[in-house]
């Protein structure tokens, strides 16, 4: 049993990726589980087949809530946060992140491995040459932590609910010590694969909920590290795209995407106003 690191999953209606994910390791390592669905199922499992995981049920206020929770139960000086849709966690990835860590003297906010099946176009990551590069952003797929740096930045930003949560604390964080890619762990990130869709119209309600929720982030994050007035001038050209293609697929009588541009629109305009990430699953705007 590995007692320098804690596993931290967090599920959403993921019962079985997360059976899957801890079939292997949760003999070789501490593991959380933060289930914020209410999945009564997976509790059930877990207690009767896991007794050594700790899994714990919360009201879902968002990812970052979610880590930050976990990481008060947390005992060891190292914690790795994972999503469920992530291949390629086990023993040796955990002793890499180890060994690396102390190479840095623990001088680092976050480590990160390597995805090898993402698009270079949405994913930056650095030269495959560097065995650890210093990066900017880390996905937050995957990221590798000291205890106390992770709480000497004060965790991850709970006003985010969905999406920029790791980009906001990689900002803060390589100010303070770098965040760093390691070449050398590989790991397969199945996106978009972690939350069971049971039909169409689940599939479209979660869909207007990533909208809200990416472009509510995406300005919050903007508005935080670069003044609103830098946010609102960037923005400018993105309410305009937005009003036009309202307007546009009303005439084409498009529902679908009237009703995408709408709740972008809604989401954008909210944090704008500075009102919280309050949109949730069956409340489509």
């Amino acid at each position: 049993m590995n007692e320098n690191t804690t596993l931290v999953l967090v599920s959403h209606k993921s019962k079985n990726l997360i059976l899957k994910f801890i079939k292997e390791i949760y003999k070789k390592l501490n593991i959380i589980i933060i289930d914020n669905s209410n999945d009564l199922q997976l509790k059930k499992k877990i207690k009767e087949s896991y007794p050594n995981i700790t899994l714990k049920i919360v009201e879902n206020n968002g990812y970052a809530a979610a880590i930050n929770y976990a990481s008060r139960l947390i005992k060891t000086k190292y914690f790795i946060i994972s999503n469920p849709d992530v291949e390629g966690i086990n023993e040796k990835v955990i002793n890499e992140f180890e060994i690396y860590a102390t190479l840095l003297k623990d001088k680092f906010s976050c480590l990160g491995p390597r995805f090898i099946n993402t698009n270079p176009k949405s994913h930056i990551q650095s030269n495959q040459k560097s065995d650890i590069a210093p990066m900017k952003f880390i996905s937050g797929a995957c990221m590798f932590f000291e205890k106390k740096n992770f709480d000497s930045l004060g965790g991850f930003d709970e006003n985010f609910f969905l999406y920029f949560e790791e980009s906001d604390y990689c900002f803060r964080g390589y100010k303070k010590n770098k965040n760093y890619q390691i070449n050398k762990i590989k790991v397969n990130h199945h996106v978009g694969s972690s939350v069971k869709i049971r039909n169409d119209d689940e599939k479209e309600e979660l869909q207007n909920l990533y909208t809200w929720h990416f472009i509510w982030s995406k300005f919050y994050y903007y508005k935080k590290h670069y003044s609103f007035i830098v946010a609102i001038t960037y923005f400018i050209p993105i309410i305009i795209r937005i009003k036009f293609r309202i307007i546009y697929y009303t005439i084409k009588k498009n529902k679908k995407n009237v009703q995408k541009y709408k709740n972008r629109w809604s989401g954008l305009i909210n944090s704008i106003k500075g009102k919280k990430s309050f949109k949730r699953i069956n409340e489509i705007i």
